[in-house]
């Protein structure tokens, strides 16, 4: 407690912030409130104050915002992302994420200047389940970034007062301050989440992106399960009539509206999607996430604080606002404010316009990057000198301080809570070295020396790049780990991360698009990246896991070529062939074998995926030079790519999990018997006798049902794969190279043309031979 009052202390008097009203001279002074008790924990943290029942709930909703939908279960037909956690994993559960999981809002401003969405209600799709790259609305003409927002603390803030955040609205400046502040309203309530506020409804925040981003249909809560939420509770007591100046009824009643409507789709999956309980649980988790616990004043951030309040940042970014539990030190007055034309979106919600944005709360900041509505800010020193508008003042100042100064500023914003689970990535600060032969481990016992080099490279791998590291100006990820995550660093990702190739097809025929096949994702702030008009052919590339990728390399290619058999000679139907090169080098890497070592593999990657220009190397043939971007090129040099070369090589295959000895027999057999061990051959061995058990020939196939066919790649045609290794299948699932199978053996019975003969001899296996199979290929 004697930190916590301390920290109060910085606060100042609860009269002087005008949280509270003076009495007249002379009289009694009213008891000034006090912080909130049992409110503060580690970010990602149940509050205290939460009863057993509800933390019940809270864990329930931790493993909704976990969990991964899949097609079958309702995601799409248009999505963003395929799971709650994948905008709200930084650095925990709740928390934001990097510029990988931006977003675009879309609308037509019109002549008269009012605003109408466009997308999914305002929202722009990355993805769709049936591979298309869903186009921008003709109608469009307003596109804007916005990066995920964190839910720290929420369900504090909707039970603060509709009154109490109007006090400080001050929408004409009468002041004369520069100042002006106003609210936003939802249904007639005083909005409080989202960017520009426009939600008042924590139900109603969460409803609409579960099925804006994710396509997952809901029914609003029943009023009996809106009764059993914690923020209603909270406000027993308070008058259910009570009014503010304007008329308008407490939050207790804002807070038990919701959407009225049903959401629905048309994917097939009967709606709604998401059970009521697993709304109510979610919307629990986050109505009981703690507030961020700041840090033990320090000389430094308590000079900081002076010289936040010198600076005015508290005009704005109010230390707390009273709540029924007591003041909530949220730094922020939830109202909307001008921020100027450069950082105007042009995007309206409700009352707020394109220039106008909710105040962010600044509790926990210190985790939160990176900053601003769109992540156009790398850190906290960059967002304050990209304030404008109403904050220009208070930017001019800070700006004018000495570097000591602005640094004091920046200690005190980073001691609001959060610095200590900070990361440069998503691995925790001080993260170890996974143990050899451990998921994400080093595939051998290293000396000192390489283990501190693998801790760098998973270090650089994990971490975000930012955009004045020269990220982009086209992309797809911001760090390795973006794309390559699942179920550690170095493994495979989702549906909502694959890679879109687009094509031409001309009566039949591949012709490659201008600027190449890849279709990236994301652009500078606030457009989309252009594709070739003239493509008419879409392609989803799944994330294919990186373990063991040392061990591919060092396979001889004498011992890859010897099951070459283009011309089908034996006869059996499989026609693998390699994929040479245009200098002669074999692929072995990559859904098309187009890649054909670890290091070119690391120069590929950070060039076409993160949009970084490479040092050059004159023996190496992959990634970018230059870009257009304002950054000096090039933008990652040769110890980084030498890091991230050796981490990658180093990575271990995949441990053998829940191996059964009574199915390695029979599932093994039957593996064999059924022809997949023709193209996924077992293992092959190294030069020093290890043993690669990768079940891949790493050669291409033909492999597409009838009527599917692909982008091409240099000799690598329309229908051709290279077979992947299925070490690690029981975690890298969806599966094939456009992620369209959600299960092993839908994966299977999707095989064609080579694979058909086995996918039959599959189908006619009886139930237990098949559960046989499926067992012995998920201990890999």
């Amino acid at each position: 407690m004697k930190t916590l009052t301390r920290w109060m202390r910085g606060l100042g008097c609860a009269c002087a912030l005008g949280l509270v009203g003076c009495s007249p001279s002379g009289s009694e002074p009213p008891k000034a409130p006090q912080i909130a008790p049992d409110i503060f924990g580690d970010l990602g943290d149940v509050v205290p104050f939460a009863t057993q029942e509800q933390r019940e709930s809270f864990e329930r909703g931790r493993q909704v915002v976990l969990r991964r939908f899949t097609p079958e279960e309702g995601l799409g037909p248009a999505f963003n992302v395929a799971s709650c956690v994948n905008c709200h994993e930084k650095p925990v559960v709740g928390g934001g994420a990097g510029r990988y999981r931006n977003f675009l809002l879309v609308g037509q401003t019109l002549p008269d200047g009012s605003f109408v969405n466009t997308g999914v209600n305002g929202v722009q799709p990355h993805f769709t389940l049936d591979g298309v790259r869903r186009p921008t609305d003709a109608a469009t003409n307003t596109l804007a970034t916005r990066n995920p927002i964190p839910f720290f603390g929420v369900g504090l803030l909707a039970e603060i007062p509709d009154e109490v955040i109007l006090r400080n609205a001050d929408p004409d400046d009468a002041d004369g301050d520069g100042i002006s502040g106003r609210p936003n309203y939802d249904r007639g309530f005083v909005g409080r989440f989202g960017r520009k506020s426009q939600t008042v409804s924590i139900e109603g925040f969460i409803r609409g992106p579960v099925f804006n981003h994710m396509g997952i249909t809901s029914n609003p809560l029943s009023e009996a399960a809106k009764a059993r939420l914690p923020v209603p509770s909270a406000l027993d007591g308070l008058p259910d009539t009570t009014q503010s100046a304007d008329g308008l009824r407490t939050v207790r009643q804002a807070q038990a509206a919701a959407p009225d409507e049903p959401t629905v789709d048309d994917d097939g999956v009967p709606d709604p999607e998401m059970s009521e309980q697993e709304l109510f649980d979610l919307v629990s988790f986050s109505m009981l996430t703690a507030a961020p616990r700041p840090d033990a004043p320090t000389p430094a951030s308590e000079a900081g604080q002076q010289l936040f309040a010198t600076l005015r940042c508290d005009a704005c970014h109010v230390p707390a606002l009273e709540g029924p539990r007591g003041l909530i030190p949220l730094y922020s007055d939830l109202l909307l404010h001008d921020m100027g034309p450069e950082l105007d979106d042009g995007i309206v919600m409700k009352l707020a316009g394109g220039s106008e944005f909710r105040t962010q709360p600044l509790w926990g900041i210190a985790a939160a990057g990176p900053y601003l509505h769109d992540g156009r800010a790398d850190d906290l020193d960059e967002a304050i000198r990209l304030h404008g508008g109403e904050a220009r003042r208070s930017r001019e100042a800070y700006v004018a301080l000495s570097l000591s100064e602005q640094a004091k500023v920046i200690a005190f914003l980073e001691s609001l809570g959060g610095r200590a689970q900070r990361s440069d990535g998503m691995l925790p600060p001080e993260a170890p070295v996974p143990p050899t032969g451990d998921w994400g481990g080093p595939a051998v016992a290293l000396n000192a020396q390489d283990q501190e080099r693998f801790r760098q490279g998973q270090h650089l791998f994990d971490r975000d790049f930012g955009l004045r590291e020269g990220v982009g100006p086209h992309f797809n990820g911001d760090s390795c780990r973006a794309c390559h995550f699942d179920p550690v660093p170095g493994g495979a990702g989702g549906l909502d991360l694959d890679v879109t190739r687009q094509g031409i097809f001309v009566d039949g025929t591949f012709v490659y698009p201008t600027p190449g096949t890849m279709a990236h994702r994301h652009g500078p702030v606030d457009a989309r990246p252009p594709l070739d008009p003239r493509s008419n052919f879409f392609e989803r590339r799944q994330t294919p896991a990186l373990f063991g990728l040392g061990l591919i390399e060092r396979i001889p290619e004498a011992l890859i070529l010897a099951n070459e058999d283009p011309g089908d000679a034996d006869g059996d139907g499989v026609r693998g062939r390699a994929h040479r090169l245009a200098d002669g080098r074999l692929g072995r890497f990559g859904w098309k074998a187009n890649v054909p070592d670890v290091h070119e593999f690391v120069r590929d990657a950070l060039s076409n995926e993160l949009g970084l220009t490479l040092a050059d190397e004159p023996a190496r043939t992959f990634g970018t030079a230059r870009d257009d971007d304002d950054v000096a090129d090039p933008e990652v040099g040769l110890p980084t790519l030498e890091t991230l070369t050796f981490y990658l090589s180093t990575l271990a295959p995949p441990p053998r999990t829940g191996a059964r000895p009574d199915l390695d027999g029979a599932g093994l057999a039957l593996f064999h018997d059924v022809g997949c061990a023709k193209c996924h051959v077992p293992s092959f061995p190294t030069p020093d006798g290890q043993t690669v058990r990768l079940y891949s020939d790493l050669l291409l196939h033909d492999v597409m049902r009838h009527g599917r066919r692909g982008v091409e790649d240099g000799p690598a045609g329309m229908y051709e794969l290279r077979t992947p290794p299925l070490w690690g299948l029981a975690h890298t699932a969806p599966y094939l190279h456009d992620g369209a199978a959600s299960t092993v053996a839908a994966a299977i019975t999707l095989h064609g043309s080579e694979a058909e003969p086995s996918r039959r001899a599959y189908e006619a296996l009886s139930p237990p031979e098949r559960d046989a199979l499926l067992a012995f290929l998920q201990t890999l």
